[in-house]
């Protein structure tokens, strides 16, 4: 059967709970038969905001929403809350690797006269992640749009992380993204026909870093069950992309984005 991707606003909480479903299924599968070890499951749903796609000068609000799973006690390992949907499938002495999965946004034909609509791209791929130390973090991830742009993506983030436990914790550190060629192109290049259309030059985009940048992430602990999490991040366009006669005439280089949400803690299992 053909897979369809769901569309936004949907698609990160179908992503999420496919991502929640299949952390607690694996977690349910290697407990023992005779005494399930409890978990503590946090769920944060709010609003977030970010360019209605690479290049825009526009913002669309999205949902944001974050899951963690956690042992007894243990505090909650750290995720950058503007960091792509993944699940660990292996994961020894603080290196990890496994799936990821990202939305990225669409642009109507009616954003850049001319040009034709770009559909919401599905990225499917993995990640790889190193923590160097409890407060730092490496991390990279590359993923190939199934839908959309069906191009690959990629993206290379490091984490210094501040907390107290789960009381509270504080993120930043810097972003880089990359695009292969035809991403490039699909979102900054102009081809001739393109061009006859738009009135735009010409351009070839050619593939490599797209954007540098920097995101700063925090979660305070308000009780033993509600929690505030809030991100900012801020990306600037860098090489092909930065000079490209769509972003220059309908677009910006500077992009920003953001979210703020609301969380709850529960209990799965016995305790």
């Amino acid at each position: 059967m053909p897979f369809c991707p769901p569309s936004a606003p949907f698609a990160r909480p179908v992503a999420l709970a496919l991502a929640l479903g299949l952390t607690l299924g694996a977690f349910a599968a290697t407990a023992s038969a005779k005494e399930k070890e409890p978990r503590r499951v946090r769920i944060a749903i709010g609003p977030e905001i970010q360019p209605s796609f690479p290049g825009s000068d526009s913002l669309s609000v999205r949902p944001f929403l974050e899951g963690d799973i956690a042992r007894g006690n243990e505090p909650f390992e750290f995720e950058a809350p503007d960091e792509s949907f993944g699940i660990p499938v292996v994961s020894v002495g603080g290196f990890e690797v496994g799936p990821s999965m990202a939305v990225e946004g669409k642009r109507k034909a009616d954003e850049v006269p001319g040009f034709v609509k770009v559909n919401r791209s599905l990225e499917l791929g993995g990640f790889v992640q190193m923590f160097l130390a409890p407060s730092f973090r490496l991390r990279a991830d590359l993923r190939q749009g199934v839908t959309g742009h069906e191009a690959l993506v990629g993206s290379v983030s490091a984490d210094w992380i501040m907390r107290d436990g789960d009381r509270w914790l504080v993120s930043v550190g810097p972003r880089v993204t990359l695009g292969s060629g035809k991403h490039q192109r699909t979102w900054f290049g102009v081809s001739p026909a393109q061009a006859t259309a738009s009135g735009l030059p010409v351009f070839e985009a050619n593939g490599g870093v797209q954007s540098v940048g920097a995101a700063a992430g925090l979660i305070r602990q308000l009780d033993a069950r509600w929690s505030l999490h809030g991100y900012a991040r801020y990306d600037r366009l860098v090489g092909d992309a930065a000079d490209s006669p769509v972003v220059r005439a309908y677009g910006a280089r500077d992009q920003f984005s953001g979210g703020l949400a609301l969380g709850y803690t529960f209990w799965w299992g016995k305790r």
